[in-house]
């Protein structure tokens, strides 16, 4: 089966730091691979020369069997490539339903379109279905999305990523700031998501949520992919031992 993305000994230097050595990370059709590695492995990097915010200084980028080029973000959504990062890049002050369509709204038909004038109840509408089909928590979509709770708007950037996206979602660290009932939301979002036939890539610390949510892992450590393992083959104990350099596997 051809991968759905590949990146292939890919090099990433800013000034004299190496950040990526040649890394490689595989990404196949509908499933959740989980990128893990210690602080510096360059799990972020990585993502981020995937999803067109750096440009990579050596290696291949491959989607569905050719290799392409992403010089910006907009040349990673144009391929299906969509990415949830860290700080969720919300507008506060805004709706749900505009930061859903936050650089993609939809205008009136008409003079009034031609005019600029936004179509704010189709894009509500299309908030809410994508809000009941992902199970995200959220009852009143005209309301500010600073008035929610960390969980919902991990809900509301997992739902923009998910609207547009038709291949992969690459999702930085879901999880780091919410508590145990948010996270396990947050959980059951990224199987809904997979379960839409799309790919997720999750970069996470945490080994217990990896192992429960993760069809494959993949192990960084010092900008090079050193293990790669199936659901079921490892321990928490081996996850970790190959982010140390502890594991080396065969």
């Amino acid at each position: 089966m051809t991968p759905l993305l590949e990146a292939k000994g890919i090099v990433k230097h800013f000034g004299r730091v190496h950040a990526l050595r040649g890394a490689d990370l595989t990404v196949n059709t509908g499933e959740v691979v989980a990128l893990i590695g210690d602080n510096g492995a360059g799990k972020s990097t990585l993502v981020k020369t995937l999803s067109g915010v750096h440009a990579p200084d050596a290696g291949q980028i491959v989607f569905e069997g050719r290799e392409v080029h992403l010089p910006t973000p907009e040349a990673a959504r144009e391929l299906g490539i969509e990415t949830v990062y860290q700080d969720l890049a919300l507008a506060p002050d805004l709706e749900s339903s505009a930061n859903l369509f936050l650089g993609r709204e939809v205008l009136r038909k008409g003079l009034l379109g031609r005019l600029g004038w936004l179509d704010t109840a189709a894009m509500r509408k299309q908030t809410q279905s994508a809000f009941g089909d992902l199970g995200v928590g959220v009852q009143d979509v005209t309301a500010p999305v600073a008035n929610f709770s960390g969980g919902q708007r991990q809900g509301v950037a997992v739902a923009r990523a998910v609207t547009w996206a038709s291949k992969v979602v690459f999702m930085d660290e879901p999880t780091a700031a919410l508590g145990v009932v948010q996270t396990r939301r947050v959980l059951e979002l990224i199987r809904r998501v997979r379960d839409r036939g799309l790919s997720v890539v999750l970069i996470s610390h945490n080994m217990p949520e990896v192992m429960e949510v993760a069809d494959r892992v993949e192990v960084l450590r010092l900008g090079q992919r050193v293990a790669t393992f199936k659901r079921g083959e490892a321990t928490m104990e081996d996850l970790v031992g190959a982010m140390t350099g502890a594991l080396v596997q065969s």
